[in-house]
């Protein structure tokens, strides 16, 4: 049996759009993300790294997607649980010097990643409205990002994304008017 922790949200996201069939195929068949570069300047949790190969990584973010992708909130509480079910992590309290502790205990170590992620997400929907995890809305990317920003307005991963939607609208209104 494995005790396993959340994982840093940025994590968690680097992964879906690092390793996920679906943004990587959108963005025109990108590799995936070197595992050194995904696990650079996280603290993961012990049980982690030992269960990332590479079939792992995008099966798990396979299995994530959807739950960012969700069009609504019973939806995305669905797939979670079912997440969560197939992991099938289970909550425990642990004693430590600092008192008890709240943690999650997985009996196969080979679904220690996909638990975290669950329990990660099961956390985050929360703690926030389900609405602050989405889906880029730019054409040709399916990147997914949880949106920090005091309005809850985000429709974009990045930057990037925002200024190229804005382009190509506007050489689409310029078109449609004979320019």
């Amino acid at each position: 049996m494995d005790v396993v922790r959340e994982l840093p949200m940025p994590l968690l996201v680097e992964l879906v759009n690092g390793w996920g069939r679906v943004p990587r195929e959108r963005a025109g068949g990108r590799p995936r993300a070197a595992v050194d570069e995904l696990l650079r300047d996280h603290d993961l949790p012990a049980t982690l790294p030992g269960a990332l190969d590479d079939d792992e990584l995008e099966r798990v973010a396979d299995l994530v997607h959807p739950v960012f992708a969700g069009a609504d909130p019973g939806s995305r509480a669905r797939l979670v649980t079912a997440l969560l079910t197939a992991a099938q992590v289970r909550p425990v309290l642990t004693a430590g010097d600092s008192g008890l502790g709240a943690s999650w205990e997985v009996h196969d170590p080979g679904q220690a990643l996909l638990a975290a992620a669950a329990v990660t997400l099961r956390s985050e929907l929360a703690a926030r409205e389900p609405e602050r995890l989405g889906t880029c809305d730019a054409r040709g990317c399916a990147d997914v990002f949880v949106d920090t920003s005091p309005a809850a307005r985000r429709r974009f991963c990045s930057v990037t994304c925002q200024n190229r939607e804005r382009v190509a609208a506007f050489r689409r209104r310029r078109a449609a008017h004979g320019h």
